[in-house]
């Protein structure tokens, strides 16, 4: 991408990575019709569609963003007859496994090189506690993975980390457990699951500190609309906020509190943000945001705000390199076990456009203020990576050129297309 007009408009980012993902796993396990609309057609999400067909579920894409799935419940899923590929999808499967646990059928689970090098331990040890059978590469950490399920025992489990993931899969495992399964968490991660799953007819308690659920439970079909990805939209937002004289505004946007961390963190830098309310989409707050071009200054990141923006922080670190003063983001370890090593390739591909950035342990030191010079760019296949450097290119002197963009399409379908559409004259 390349500087040009302010950028102006109304637009919709595509449905949200996550709740797209849920709706066709619930609505796959549960008794009855699921219709989702909103539905995000990205590679992550027809992952998950791939692999519930071929545990014998009926998912009919009327068109790219609504679906009809057949549940038959938990006993409607069958041993698949071939391996369930789940690309370059994290959220599918650890989510996945979760619910293959307590199935009492073998099934067999990989994906890409991506996939094969992130750790997935952190899931099948609680799961094995629970009475999963499950091996793989290098003591079970890593793919592919064989799981013989069935026959779990409810338990209490004090995760390391806060992680909508690890807390989805074993919400999933517990809900096919004998007796109650407890999760607690450093700080509150994201909440879909448990929104979700309620609107399905679970009951789920949320406390303190965590949430649990009883086993026994069925999941009944229903109507799911799915909002705006937030993530999505921090990419036309942060491009708002730094193309001189632009205002936009994106509609229908999911702003689960548990998810608004980037407007915390924008707010908090000087940026005019106004959001709207405009209802509650199968237990998910719904709204417009308007933002325009703002003066941005430095800010510290970290602690529970972690959770709530891990997957902003790419294009967090772009705006950061035009505000005044120094931003730190620190306690986001989470993200060297992302699509890449985000801290690293983030640090590294915006250093390659002029910036000055220290990659740190668990974050980066960002000194702002610095013209971004332009040049060329990698996503190294991570989507977020890939729209973070393209939205540089909006303020880098000769813009950006990035290789291997077509990974942006895993999240955000149409994003070159809509920041062109935005950047066009307006009479």
């Amino acid at each position: 991408m390349k500087p040009g007009n302010s950028l102006q408009g109304t637009v919709q980012v595509p449905g949200d990575k996550s709740i797209s993902h849920r709706s066709v796993m619930f609505g796959a396990i549960a008794q009855g019709t699921t219709r989702v609309k909103g539905f995000l057609p990205g590679a992550d999400c027809l992952a998950t569609i791939a692999c519930f067909r071929n545990m014998g579920v009926s998912i009919t894409q009327e068109s790219p963003t609504s679906l009809t799935i057949e549940g038959a419940g938990w006993e409607g899923l069958h041993e698949p007859n071939q391996l369930l590929d789940v690309g370059n999808s994290g959220t599918t499967i650890r989510l996945m496994l979760g619910i293959l646990a307590g199935r009492s059928f073998y099934s067999a689970v990989a994906g890409d090189e991506s996939i094969a090098r992130r750790p997935m331990d952190r899931v099948l040890h609680p799961l094995r506690e629970m009475g999963a059978q499950v091996d793989g590469r290098q003591g079970g950490r890593f793919t592919p993975l064989g799981i013989r399920g069935g026959g779990l025992q409810g338990i209490r489990y004090q995760s390391p980390v806060a992680s909508a993931q690890i807390k989805s899969c074993l919400l999933l495992a517990g809900l096919q457990a004998k007796g109650e399964t407890v999760v607690e968490e450093p700080y509150r991660s994201r909440d879909h699951s448990e929104r979700m799953l309620r609107a399905f007819g679970a009951e789920v308690n949320s406390f303190s500190g965590g949430v649990s659920v009883r086993g026994g439970q069925q999941l009944s079909g229903r109507e799911v609309r799915v909002p705006g990805d937030i993530s999505s939209a921090a990419f036309p937002m942060i491009a708002a906020l730094l193309v001189p004289g632009s205002q936009v505004t994106l509609q229908d946007v999911g702003v689960n509190p548990t998810r608004t961390g980037i407007l915390d963190v924008l707010k908090a830098m000087g940026a005019t943000i106004e959001v709207k309310e405009t209802g509650e989409w199968c237990g998910e707050p719904v709204g417009d945001i308007t933002i325009s071009t703002s003066t941005l200054f430095g800010t510290e990141i970290g602690g529970e705000l972690i959770p709530r923006l891990i997957d902003e922080i790419p294009i967090i670190a772009v705006a950061a390199t035009q505000a005044k003063g120094k931003t730190i983001i620190r306690d986001a370890a989470e993200l060297k076990v992302k699509e890449t090593n985000r801290i690293a390739v983030t640090a590294g591909e915006l250093t390659k456009l002029g910036a000055r950035i220290e990659e740190t342990e668990d974050g980066m030191v960002i000194e702002g203020g610095t013209p971004l010079t332009g040049g060329i760019c990698d996503s190294r296949g991570d989507h977020r990576i890939g729209m973070a450097t393209a939205i540089a290119g909006l303020i880098a002197k000769g813009g950006v050129t990035v290789h291997n963009a077509d990974a942006i399409n895993v999240s955000f379908p149409g994003f070159s297309e809509l920041m062109s559409r935005l950047g066009k004259v307006h009479s």
